[in-house]
């Protein structure tokens, strides 16, 4: 059996000195492969390394819709960065409104040319790349889901496809990811006793369109949450999805695992 991380941060400081024990601890829960995501276009030199010195991690280039400083990166530039060969992915991108500084009605009304015309912006530059390249998209949304899905079918990204990562909307935004060809990612908070509306979705959407992913070093899964959360911890959530959907872990391991090599095809199989 072998699961996949399909969304982790390695290159933070949390893992300093510690990713080869992190990658021992995956090892031993039978977590096989992990994909190292970008957030700034400084630091996917950071993710970009470690792809290089260690043959199961695979890395995305982007830049995360809630960063505000360093270098705003074109169309032409994600594209040359996506010809690198570890680069299997464009993101993660997408809206985020929860830390919206203006008052979020004001802002809303004037998002075209206002506050939050520079996330729209980039989330489009993003989506040309990854339609340019053939490559997925990965998807930050966060209190924006309306609009997110909005620019998602506006600008075509079915033609790239792609991942609503670390899912925590309900059935009627999962069926609207769903009808456009997106994959739905589930992390530790679908384990949140709180979390029914995200529960319903990992359990109702169809098998061979759901991931599993950490977003190490947040969100540790119970009974680890509070912690600070690795690439080891993505088998609580397996775990958790296949109970809720009464299935085996290792029909919900290789399903998801399938999942990720066909979605993200650039990635070697697993040896």
């Amino acid at each position: 059996m072998q699961l996949v991380d399909s969304h982790c941060h390695l290159n933070f400081p949390d893992f300093d000195g510690r990713v080869q024990d992190i990658l021992q601890n995956a090892t031993e829960h039978d977590v096989g492969r992990l994909l190292c995501i970008a957030t700034t276009w400084d630091n996917r030199e950071a993710v970009l390394a470690l792809a290089r010195d260690h043959a199961r991690i695979s890395a995305s280039t982007g830049v995360h819709p809630t960063t505000t400083r360093g270098h705003e990166p074109s169309v032409d530039e994600l594209v040359a960065a996506c010809a690198d060969p570890e680069v299997v992915a464009v993101g993660e991108t997408g809206l985020d409104y929860f830390r919206v500084e203006a008052p979020l009605e004001e802002t809303l009304a004037d998002r075209a040319g206002g506050a939050l015309a520079w996330q729209h912006e980039r989330f489009h530059r993003h989506i040309e790349a990854a339609r340019a390249t053939s490559l997925p998209l990965i998807i930050h949304t966060r209190a924006a889901a309306a609009d997110t899905m909005e620019t998602l079918r506006a600008h075509e990204a079915r033609d790239a496809g792609g991942v609503m990562h670390c899912f925590a909307e309900d059935w009627a935004v999962a069926e609207q990811a769903l009808d456009i060809g997106f994959h739905l990612s589930f992390s530790g908070i679908v384990t949140f006793k709180s979390a029914r509306a995200i529960q319903e979705v990992a359990r109702r959407a169809p098998l061979d369109r759901i991931l599993v992913e950490t977003d190490a070093p947040y969100l540790a899964p119970a009974p680890h949450r509070g912690k600070t959360n690795e690439p080891a911890f993505v088998r609580h959530t397996a775990e958790f999805v296949a109970g809720l959907r009464g299935i085996a872990l290792e029909e919900l391991a290789e399903a998801t695992t399938a999942n990720f090599h066909r979605l993200f095809a650039k990635v070697p199989a697993i040896a």
